[in-house]
């Protein structure tokens, strides 16, 4: 039987690798106007990092990890987020005392969930993500915030709006928690399973749940933002009007929980319309205590993450997606033996001034490759033979309006790289 990949994978081929790097390339250049650095953590983990900071009580942990023992008898597991990755690296190279606060980072890889594939949701998929580690300022909320707005601003993305609440502090989530409790008990039959099981442990957890009957029974709730502190409520106002001042768009959503126990205070999502069902695109908050729980120092902190594959599905389904240049600006075509000495001599001295050439290497007719040059959306083909070689000519064809011209060997270089100056130029 053919070996296939795994369900809730997928094989990102050339042809759509240009657009993530297209992505990415966005990415970093946003990130470091903003003065992030990035941080690569391990694929692989201590599964007590993720018990310890996503929090035992949710489903990533509960149902979704990616959890094997290694030859040592130690419970590893695949990441399944990066944030207490990141915290965990804050803490053991010990960044909160070597170098200036707040220590901002950011993050690009593939992560790992055993959940349910459907359209925009796989088993390995790919995040982008900013931590601020070492500032508890609303001021680092929004820029934050504002971070991730920039970034669908310069992709072109439109139709977005952040979603924002607070879930506030331990102290006046407690209160807030018994009230939740009190209002939830006489119908506590009526959710699912596992909300039954969240019910004593972590109630906000019900809040987040897509079934049907668990979203019926959680109407009318009271909500934390009638519960927060005199501090909380402080930092959500100050929050508020710095997004204000940065004209970026908000809804406050006082039912808006994020899905991991390590959440504080702001949590928000960048919601786009009209994309399907997964229509959020980027999600984070503050997490103020993680650090703390994985044995750390006391250390405010806020972050997100976006999944690429829904970035990349927004664009396709705005039209957003913008015209790349090609792959390959030139072939060069060389018939016979000593020609192809030439041939491979004049691709490396192109390729070394930045011009992406191809050449064959198969031994093709004169027509094939011209096929070949076609299909790779090449501007420009070289093209010599025996008889060129001996009268130290070549033969340049424009392979979009079929115009060719013969000249010297010693001026086809120079010729190719200008005329892909001028086609750089016209692509920008």
């Amino acid at each position: 039987m053919t070996i296939q990949r795994l369900r809730g994978t997928q094989d990102i081929l050339p042809s759509r690798v240009q657009y993530w790097q297209y992505i990415e390339g966005v990415i970093r250049a946003a990130c470091r106007d903003f003065g992030y650095q990035e941080i690569r953590t391990p694929i692989f983990e201590f599964t007590e990092l993720f018990v310890r900071g996503v929090g035992e009580t949710t489903d990533i942990v509960n149902k979704e990890m990616y959890t094997f023992m290694d030859q040592g008898n130690n419970s590893l597991t695949l990441r399944p987020e990066c944030t207490a990755a990141v915290c965990r690296a804050y803490v053991e190279n010990k960044l909160y005392g070597q170098v200036e606060q707040p220590v901002k980072l950011y993050y690009i890889g593939p992560m790992f969930r055993h959940e349910k594939p459907q359209a925009g949701r796989f088993r390995q998929f790919h995040q982008l993500g900013v931590e601020v580690l070492g500032a508890d300022q609303p001021v680092v909320d929004a820029e934050t915030i504002r971070l991730a707005w920039e970034i669908y601003r310069r992709l072109g993305l439109t139709g977005l709006q952040v979603h924002l609440n607070s879930i506030g502090c331990p102290q006046c989530r407690a209160l807030y928690k018994e009230q939740l409790q009190a209002f939830l008990q006489p119908r506590l039959g009526e959710l699912c399973a596992d909300c039954q099981s969240r019910f004593a442990r972590n109630p906000l957890r019900i809040l987040d749940c897509k079934q049907a009957t668990c979203q019926s029974v959680a109407q009318g709730v009271p909500l934390m933002v009638d519960f927060l502190c005199a501090d909380c409520q402080s930092h959500l106002d100050q929050l508020r009007i710095l997004l204000d001042a940065g004209n970026i768009p908000y809804h406050m959503n006082p039912r808006l929980v994020r899905g991991l126990d390590y959440y504080r205070k702001t949590a928000f999502e960048i919601i786009a319309q009209d994309i399907g069902a997964q229509s959020a695109i980027c999600g984070g908050g503050r997490y103020d205590g993680l650090v703390e729980e994985i044995g750390g120092p006391a250390t405010p902190a806020i972050g997100w993450a976006m999944g690429l594959e829904r970035v990349l599905s927004a664009l396709e389904m705005q039209n957003k997606l913008p015209v790349l240049p090609d792959t390959q600006f030139a072939m060069i075509i060389m018939l016979g033996e000593q020609a192809m000495a030439a041939g491979f001599r004049l691709t490396g001295q192109l390729r070394e001034q930045g011009i992406p050439v191809g050449m064959d290497l198969l031994g093709k007719s004169l027509k094939a490759q011209l096929r070949a040059a076609d299909r790779n959306h090449c501007r420009v083909a070289v093209i010599q033979g025996e008889d060129e070689l001996e009268r130290g000519m070549a033969v340049v064809r424009d392979l979009v309006n079929g115009e060719q011209r013969e000249m010297p060997q010693t001026e086809v270089m120079q010729y190719i790289l200008a005329i892909y100056r001028q086609y750089r130029e016209e692509v920008k």
